[in-house]
C-alpha cells in the first residue's frame, strides 16, 4: 500500500475503530453496572418487604410473597430449610438452597428465649443466579436480608430482580451494526481530506517531472496560498530551481567566456606554427612562447573562476600585500612599461597568496598593455582595510565600450 492517502485513511480508520471499541466496552460496562445496581435496589426493596412480615410475626406459610414471581422471585430459608417460595418457581440458583418446595417450619422457641419483638437486619448480601419460572429462565440479582420473628425464629429472605440483559444486548447489537457504517464514513472523509491536502504536492511532482523532461530550469512549481507545510515545500523547491538555474547560467557564461578568451591565442599560436612548418626560417619562437604563456595564464584564470563559481573558499593565510607587490613587480619581464610601487606599512591581509598573485598579475598585464609611459601600483591602509590600486597613464577604455 504505497499511496499516502490509503495509508492515512487506513491509519485513521484503525485509530477510530480502536477508540470506538474501547468506548463501546466502557459504555457496556457502565450500562451493565447501572442495570445491576438498579436490580440490586429493587431486589433489596422486595426482600425487605417480606422480611418486615417475618419480623411482625407472620407465619412462614402465610407470608404475602410478590404475585409476579417472574419479576421478583422469593425464597425464605430458616434453619437451613426452605419455608416459603414464590409461586411458579421451578428452579432457583444464587440462594442458600436450590430447593423450591417449602417444608413446615419448626416449633417456636421457649418463651424465655423470646426477644419480645422481631427485627430486620440492616446488612444485605447480593448474589446472582438463574431462576426458572413456568418454563422461562432468566438471570436475577438476589438480595439476602436477615429477619427475626417475635417468637425467636430467624429467617433469611432472598428476593430477586431480573437483570435487564436484553437492554445490554440491544445496545451491543446497535453498536456492532453502526460501527461498519461509521468506519466507512471515517475512511471516506479521511480519503477526501487527504486527497485535497495532497493535491498541491501532486502539482509540484508533475511540474518537477516536466522540468526534468524539458530541462527548462526557468519553470516553477505552483505555490498554494495555504501558508502550510506544502506551501513552504513549494517555495523551497522554487528557490532550489532558481539556484540551479543560476548555477547553470554561470556555467554557460563561463564556457562562453573561456571559448572567447582562448580563441585568439590559440589561433595566433596555430598560425605561427603553420608558418614555421612551411617556412622554418620565418618561425617566431619568442612569439610562440609568449602565446603559450598567455594560454597558460588564461587556463589558470579560468580554473580560478571555475573554483570560485563552485563556491570554493579562498585561503585564510596572512599575506603581506606590499611584499607580494614588490615580488611580482620584480619578476615582471623587461621590455614593458615600468612599474612604480608605493607601499605603506601594516598591509597584511587574509587570503591565498597564489590567488592574490594571479589577480595582481592580470591587473599588471592589462595596465602595461595600455600604458603609454609607466604603471603605478599603490598599497595603503584605509580604516580596517588594505587598498590595492593599479593605474596606467594610457587613454583608458572609450566611453562607448
Amino acid at each position: 500500500m504505497r499511496s499516502v492517502r490509503a495509508r492515512t485513511s487506513l491509519g485513521a480508520t484503525l485509530v477510530v475503530a480502536l477508540a470506538l471499541a474501547v468506548a463501546g466496552v466502557a459504555l457496556l460496562a457502565v450500562l451493565r453496572g447501572s442495570l445491576a445496581s438498579q436490580a440490586d435496589l429493587q431486589a433489596n426493596v422486595a426482600a425487605r418487604s417480606v422480611a418486615v412480615q417475618v419480623a411482625a410475626g407472620t407465619p412462614f406459610a402465610d407470608l404475602d410473597l410478590p404475585d409476579e414471581a417472574e419479576e421478583h422471585p422469593v425464597q425464605v430459608v430458616s434453619d437451613g430449610r426452605v419455608v416459603a417460595v414464590g409461586e411458579g418457581i421451578e428452579a432457583i440458583g444464587g440462594t442458600a438452597s436450590r430447593s423450591v418446595r417449602p417444608v413446615p417450619a419448626g416449633p417456636a422457641q421457649d418463651a424465655d428465649d423470646e426477644r419480645g419483638g422481631g427485627e430486620v437486619a440492616e446488612d444485605v448480601r447480593y448474589s446472582t443466579g438463574d431462576v426458572t419460572v413456568e418454563g422461562d429462565s432468566a438471570t436475577y440479582r438476589f438480595a439476602a436480608v436477615e429477619a427475626s420473628a417475635p417468637d425467636g425464629r430467624e429467617a433469611t429472605v432472598y428476593a430477586g430482580s431480573a437483570v435487564q440483559s436484553a437492554a445490554v444486548s440491544g445496545v451491543r447489537t446497535a453498536m456492532l451494526a453502526a460501527l461498519p457504517a461509521l468506519l466507512l464514513v471515517v475512511a471516506g472523509t479521511t480519503w477526501l481530506v487527504t486527497r485535497r491536502a495532497l493535491a498541491p504536492v501532486e502539482g509540484i511532482r508533475r511540474e518537477m517531472a516536466a522540468v526534468t523532461a524539458s530541462a527548462d530550469l526557468s519553470r516553477r512549481v505552483p505555490e498554494p496560498a495555504t501558508h502550510d507545510e506544502v506551501a513552504r515545500l513549494a517555495r523551497t523547491t522554487n528557490e532550489t530551481l532558481a539556484a540551479l538555474e543560476a548555477s547553470v547560467e554561470r556555467q554557460r557564461r563561463f564556457v562562453a567566456d573561456a571559448s572567447h578568451e582562448l580563441r585568439s591565442p590559440i589561433a595566433s599560436l596555430r598560425t605561427q606554427l603553420e608558418v614555421g612548418a612551411a617556412h622554418p626560417a620565418l618561425l617566431d619562437l619568442p612569439g610562440a612562447v609568449e602565446d603559450t604563456v598567455r594560454l597558460q595564464g588564461l587556463a589558470a584564470d579560468l580554473l580560478l573562476l571555475a573554483r570560485l563559481d563552485a563556491g570554493e573558499r579562498p585561503g585564510q593565510a596572512r599575506v603581506d600585500l606590499a611584499a607580494l607587490v614588490r615580488d611580482e613587480v620584480a619578476q615582471r619581464p623587461g621590455g614593458r612599461a615600468p612599474v612604480r610601487v608605493a607601499a605603506g606599512e601594516r598591509t597584511e591581509v587574509r587570503g591565498s597568496r597564489a590567488q592574490l598573485a594571479r589577480v595582481l598579475g592580470n591587473l599588471l598585464d592589462n595596465a602595461q598593455r595600455h600604458a603609454e609611459a609607466e604603471v603605478s601600483v599603490e598599497v595603503r591602509r584605509e580604516g580596517g582595510r588594505v587598498l590595492l590600486a593599479v593605474a596606467d597613464d594610457g587613454a583608458g577604455v572609450p566611453e562607448g565600450e
